[in-house]
C-alpha cells in the first residue's frame, strides 16, 4: 500500500531532525585510550603518538592561549613524568591529567583536558595549564611528596555523590572569593595544594580555608570534567588577575577533601614557599 505523499514528506522531515551517530557511547576505555596515548606523546616530546586519535580540526589551548601544536612549549619536549592521575568523564567525553614532572629541571606540573567528540571518536581540544619556574608556589619534589601522600582511590557506588553535588561544591569554593559569606561545604579535615605549598599539617583539623586571597576575583571561562567515581571535577579557567588557572576537588559525601591547584603567572608574582 503507498502511503499519501503528505505522510512521506512529514516523516522524512522528522527523520532530518534526528541527530545521527556512528558512536553515541563515549566509554572509559575511549578516554583511558586517549590519555595513553597523551602520556605517550609527552613523555617522548612526540605529539605524533596522538595522530590515530586526533579530530582533522582538533584545537590546543596552552595557557588559555590557542596555539598549534608545533608550536606548543611543551608537548614536543620530552618529559620524565614522575606522577600521572587521570579522571574521566563520559557524560563530557573528557578527561583530566595531573603530570608532575621532575627533569628536565626544574620539571613541570601540567593539568590537561581533553575533550573527545562521541560520534567521530576523536580527539577536538586538547586544553593545558603548564607550571613552570616563576609559577605560583612552584615546587615540583614539594608537590610530588604530597601528592604520594595522598588516596584517590575510587569511591564505593553506595557512597558516590551525584556530578551535580560534586560540581556545585566547586563552584561554591569559586564563589567564596567573591562573596565571603558564602556556604562552602568544607570537609574534616580539609587540604590544599597550590603548585608546591600544602596549607595544611596533615592533622585531623586542617582546614582549606585558611590563607585564601584576600581580594575579589572573578573565574571566567570555566572548562569542567567530572568523575564521580572519585567524587573529582576538575575546572580550567582564567582566574581574573592571577591568570591561567587548574583547581581540582575531590568531594566525599558531599564535602570537599582535597583541591589542587596550579596556576600560571609567567614569573609576575613573587611569593615565599612554607617551610616543607
Amino acid at each position: 500500500m503507498k502511503l499519501p505523499l503528505i505522510l512521506l514528506i512529514s516523516a522524512a522531515a522528522a527523520a532530518a531532525k534526528v541527530p545521527r551517530y556512528r558512536n553515541q557511547t563515549c566509554n572509559r576505555a575511549l578516554l583511558q585510550e586517549a590519555t595513553s596515548r597523551y602520556i605517550a606523546a609527552q613523555s617522548t616530546g612526540q605529539p605524533q603518538w596522538l595522530s590515530t586519535l586526533l579530530s582533522e580540526n582538533v584545537t590546543l589551548i596552552e595557557n588559555n592561549a590557542k596555539i598549534s601544536i608545533p608550536e606548543s612549549r611543551v608537548l614536543n619536549q620530552s618529559l620524565a613524568i614522575a606522577h600521572a592521575r587521570h579522571i574521566y568523564d563520559t557524560v563530557a567525553c573528557a578527561s583530566f591529567s595531573e603530570l608532575v614532572s621532575l627533569t628536565p629541571s626544574p620539571g613541570y606540573q601540567i593539568g590537561t583536558q581533553l575533550r573527545l567528540d562521541a560520534d567521530t571518536r576523536k580527539i577536538t581540544k586538547i586544553d593545558s595549564i603548564v607550571t613552570n619556574a616563576g609559577d605560583l608556589y612552584f615546587n615540583t619534589t614539594h608537590t610530588l611528596h604530597y601528592l604520594l601522600r595522598e588516596d584517590w582511590a575510587p569511591i564505593a557506588p553506595s557512597d558516590r555523590d551525584s556530578r551535580a553535588t560534586i560540581q556545585a561544591a566547586a563552584d561554591a569554593y569559586y564563589a567564596y572569593f567573591s562573596n565571603g559569606s558564602t556556604i562552602v561545604p568544607w570537609g574534616a579535615p580539609c587540604d590544599r595544594l597550590e603548585g608546591g605549598a600544602y596549607m595544611g599539617k596533615g592533622l585531623a583539623n586542617d582546614t582549606c580555608n585558611a590563607g585564601l586571597p584576600p581580594f575579589s576575583v572573578e573565574m571566567r571561562d570555566r572548562r569542567y570534567v567530572v568523575d564521580e567515581s572519585v567524587g573529582s571535577v576538575n575546572i580550567l579557567s582564567d582566574f581574573g588577575i592571577l591568570g591561567p588557572d587548574s583547581h581540582e576537588f575531590r568531594v566525599e559525601k558531599g564535602k570537599i577533601r582535597w583541591i589542587h591547584a596550579m596556576r600560571f603567572v609567567g614569573g609576575c608574582l613573587t611569593v615565599m614557599l612554607p617551610n616543607f
